[in-house]
């Protein structure tokens, strides 16, 4: 599960962040789509980056932010540690860097109705995922080598995944996609055996 992509799909779907049974329930959801009806399950994987933990100056005020205490670093820390403690999931954790700051949607649909100077709330954070899809393609490729699982269920909407699940594909592994509705790119349906 690319867990940044599970977050906002079910974010979207309750209009909160998700909890521990909310992605548990999905997962429950998944498996027991009629393809996936007689597949013995291995481990679920969730892939994700625990909450940025430094601070950041905004450019516009000047103002040095502490992200380590925020709500949403509480939030995806407490999802991470949950879902560490449920049967036969394990979290495979990346970083988060700040990359710097971008407008936001509100301020850009804002500023497009009616032009104004910028403002320090104008401007959030823009934090980069590093080593997640890395370590998703490593544990495709080691999972499928390595002939651990006969098949396997990639939730996601990232075509960044199409080498791995190439190789998976050539050692024989039934490739499942789950895409929770998201438009994908005709690539990432090519290279699967069932979209779910």
């Amino acid at each position: 599960m690319d867990g940044g992509f599970v977050k906002k799909k079910l974010r979207q779907q309750h209009r909160r962040f998700p909890t521990v049974h909310d992605v548990t329930g999905l997962c429950q959801a998944i498996l027991a789509k009629a393809p996936l009806q007689g597949w013995e399950l291995f481990r679920i994987y969730f892939y994700d980056a625990p909450p940025f933990e430094r601070a950041g100056v905004n450019p516009i005020s000047r103002v040095r932010v502490n992200f380590s205490g925020t709500p949403q670093a509480v939030q995806n820390e407490n999802l991470l540690r949950d879902l560490e403690l449920q049967p036969n999931f394990a979290v495979r954790r990346g970083s988060l860097a700040l990359g710097g700051w971008k407008l936001g949607n509100t301020a850009l649909q804002a500023l497009a109705a009616a032009p104004r100077p910028l403002n320090a709330n104008d401007l959030v954070p823009d934090f980069k995922q590093k080593g997640v899809d890395m370590r998703i393609g490593l544990d495709i490729a080691w999972l499928s080598l390595k002939r651990i699982v006969d098949g396997m269920v990639l939730v996601t909407s990232d075509s960044d995944f199409i080498p791995a699940m190439k190789l998976a594909r050539k050692e024989g592994i039934r490739l499942f996609l789950e895409t929770l509705g998201h438009p994908v790119f005709r690539d990432l349906k090519v290279h699967t055996d069932i979209i779910l």
